[in-house]
């Protein structure tokens, strides 16, 4: 270890300090080490059609989309967007990426033109360099709709996606999708991956190949992704009214630790340059060891709770299920366990959502009451279903998620003494995802969910047969509603249709919910341009990493 590293921390600082105030010119070259919001989860496929929800986050350096979030309307450019949700992107905060412009023939109708010149750079034994044109937005589509891994439903708003032109592609639908941006444009699933490398075999990473501003170099499972720049990279970015030609570095890491002490020894060693998910436990100890460090809050991207199989006993009945919400003291885990760090009410709306969120306040008697402690009430609840001895029933959780393993055996004491008990079954990530999507989850399903955007949150996990509803709730009524709400072109409208199907999902209890905790990202003040962004898209931080630099100069004068 340098002199310089043992430095004391005021010292630090005013390095730090001295060097913020030269101009803020970009730098090129380095590279990034990043332990992302997934730092303790390897990637799941490389292969798009596979329908993972991780895709984008490893893939998404390579693989670009027809929009993406407008980073210009960050905060730290004077925006309002923190871009901190994990998939969600305003109207008004969305431009086109590999799309040019786009626009609505007639109502149903939607043509996109996409820019000129972006081309695939050649790989060896999959593909020689050419141009990227509308036919390979069409494959795209295509494959994914086609996947027997589809998401149900997910594309039926679509008839047909056609390449009129080479640079002109055409959507025809079969009835408004509010979600039409999202679904096929911003969302997870919407990557465009050239034919070359699906016939090479896309399930590889040695095969991947894309337009995007990194190219994927190396990648060992549990360990590291490793990403090279994109040298036919075509996207700029404005500074100090100069365009400058991305990315900035010349590569990018991403670091797989799932011990959360060594992902804290590697932030403060500086072996990561950022760190985007700390718990608030050990945000004053980082402070203290390493002050130099740059700070952002952000509300978790994803809520936690257990869902409770409404198609199995005892789960079947409202009351048990109203009554394990009010077994569980909400405000004292607020308080205690995350040391009000916390939203007590805050799923399945993110209060991110603006125009879209109620808070508990405005809501009715019936939801209020489950975010109330109320021993003595569940008691009484669990004696009305039958249940006056109480009942034992089977959890699953992600050993991945240390948050999960602890909130659990929290909620399994405040469950006892109501007579509740749990058999916790702790599983790996991919066992236990693939228990929600095969829908052989136990009665008992602990998880953390992300929020994704207003419409997404309440389909995925409430309408019926979806994908990620770990409750298997089923309501024709419910159903009906996401329909008029998918159809809904007018957004106050949407907005009113929306907070009223979420009051009666609240009310029905299908999960216990359980307070969303805060989170911060950290980073060494030579990492410029960037303010604790998390994502462009769907789980998908490639444009954010890609306008980052590294200020040298700053990094050697810190001693690293």
């Amino acid at each position: 270890m340098t002199p310089l590293r043992t430095i004391a921390g005021l010292a630090w600082l005013a390095a730090g300090a001295a060097f913020a105030q030269a101009p803020a010119k970009p730098q090129y070259g380095g590279t990034l080490n990043v332990g992302t919001v997934y730092v303790t989860r390897t990637a799941l496929s490389w292969d798009g059609a596979d329908w993972n929800w991780k895709f984008n986050h490893d893939a998404g350096q390579m693989y670009e989309q027809l929009f993406a979030a407008d980073l210009s309307k960050a905060q730290r450019n004077g925006g309002k967007q923190a871009f901190a949700a994990d998939a969600w992107v305003p109207a008004e905060a969305m431009r086109g990426e590999l799309a040019e412009s786009w626009s609505w023939t007639d109502p149903l109708t939607l043509t996109v033109k996409l820019r000129k010149g972006i081309r695939f750079p050649a790989k060896e034994g999959v593909m020689a360099e050419r141009e990227l044109v509308a036919e390979d937005v069409v494959y795209s589509y295509n494959r994914q709709d086609k996947s027997p891994k589809k998401i149900p439903t997910y594309f039926d708003h679509i008839a047909a996606v056609e390449a009129t032109d080479r640079h002109t592609v055409v959507f025809r639908f079969k009835s408004f999708n509010a979600e039409w941006d999202y679904r096929w444009g911003w969302g997870y699933y919407s990557s465009v991956v050239p034919r070359e490398v699906v016939e090479a075999g896309a399930g590889d990473w040695r095969k991947a190949n894309g337009t995007g501003p990194f190219l994927l170099s190396n990648f060992v499972a549990g360990n590291a992704n490793t990403y090279v720049k994109n040298p036919l990279y075509w996207d700029k970015e404005t500074i100090g009214g100069q365009a400058y030609q991305l990315p900035f570095v010349d590569g990018i890491t991403y670091r797989t630790i799932k011990d959360e002490s060594s992902q804290l020894t590697a932030l403060r060693t500086a072996r990561l340059d950022i760190l985007e998910t700390i718990r608030w436990t050990s945000v004053d100890e980082l402070k203290k060891n390493a002050p130099a460090l740059k700070w952002k809050r952000f509300l978790a991207t994803s809520a936690n709770y257990l869902a409770m199989r409404v198609d199995q006993k005892p789960f079947d009945d409202i009351r048990v299920r109203r009554a394990l919400n009010m077994a569980v003291n909400k405000q004292e885990v607020v308080k205690q366990f995350y040391g009000g760090n916390a939203e007590l009410f805050s799923f399945p709306m993110s209060p991110a959502f603006e125009g879209y969120y109620e808070p508990l306040s405005a809501m009715p008697p019936e939801v209020k009451q489950l975010f109330t402690y109320d021993a003595e009430g569940a008691k009484k609840l669990l004696a009305e279903a039958g249940h006056a001895k109480g009942f034992s029933f089977k959890v699953q959780v992600c050993a991945c998620e240390p948050n999960s393993m602890e909130l659990l055996q929290l909620i399994a004491g405040y469950l006892q003494k109501v007579n509740v008990r749990m058999e916790i079954q702790s599983m790996e990530y991919a066992p236990f995802l693939s228990a929600m999507t095969s829908k052989t989850n136990a009665p008992g399903y602990y998880m953390s969910n992300g929020f994704t955007n207003p419409t997404t949150s309440l389909r995925k996990n409430f309408l019926t047969g979806q994908t990620w509803n770990a409750a298997q709730w089923a309501d024709p009524k419910f159903d009906a509603q996401m329909e008029a709400i998918y159809a809904e072109r007018d957004e106050p409208a949407r907005q009113a249709k929306i907070k009223q199907a979420t009051r009666d999902i609240l009310a029905g209890a299908p999960y216990l919910f359980m307070p969303t905790p805060y989170y911060y990202a950290a980073w060494w003040p030579w990492v410029k341009n960037y303010d604790g962004e998390l994502f462009a898209g769907a789980a998908r931080p490639g444009p954010i990493y890609a306008r980052m630099w590294i200020d040298q100069d700053l990094k050697k004068k810190m001693g690293f």
